[in-house]
């Protein structure tokens, strides 16, 4: 049986701009995230997911602790993409991090971004996540194999994963 798919939105119901931006403590639904984005307008949506992965500089994960300055993070995630709106009143993002404790292979940030080309599509989500990195009050923490535990600075980590 064919999975069923969203209905899209006739463009002139069309939403630009941020339709949505949040910190969120369950497991996030990436299929959703892409719905909130879609119309009739759109001929591109370029989806980031940020995973949590087994290895970051040569030492074992299992796991990763996030945590967040809530109302401070959700405020500059929707400036971040804001941010990344302007001068392009066709693209529409709309993005979540997730916080608490996550296993490898889950998803700790989720970023669609939609615009009738795929080129600026593409890269706003680019933007988004390097801005997010910079700007968000997000905290992770690793779980080494070891049983040690070290905080990370996002904002050294340049381009390398999540």
């Amino acid at each position: 049986m064919a999975a069923h798919s969203p209905r899209l939105r006739p463009l002139s119901d069309a939403s630009s701009g941020v339709v949505h931006s949040a910190v969120v403590s369950t497991p996030i639904d990436a299929l959703a995230l892409m719905a909130r984005v879609q119309h009739a307008g759109i001929g591109a949506v370029s989806l980031f997911l940020g995973t949590v992965r087994d290895l970051n500089d040569g030492r074992g994960v299992t796991g990763m602790e996030y945590e967040a300055y809530e109302p401070m993070a959700e405020a500059e995630l929707r400036a971040v993409a804001q941010a990344a709106c302007n001068g392009s009143a066709e693209l529409v993002i709309a993005l979540e991090h997730r916080v608490g404790q996550l296993d490898v292979g889950e998803v700790s940030v989720a970023i669609a971004c939609a615009h009738p080309h795929r080129a600026p599509a593409m890269d706003a989500a680019r933007l988004v996540i390097d801005a997010l990195k910079q700007r968000v009050p997000i905290w992770k923490r690793e779980h080494y194999v070891d049983g040690e535990r070290s905080w990370i600075d996002p904002t050294t980590v340049q381009g390398s994963g999540s």
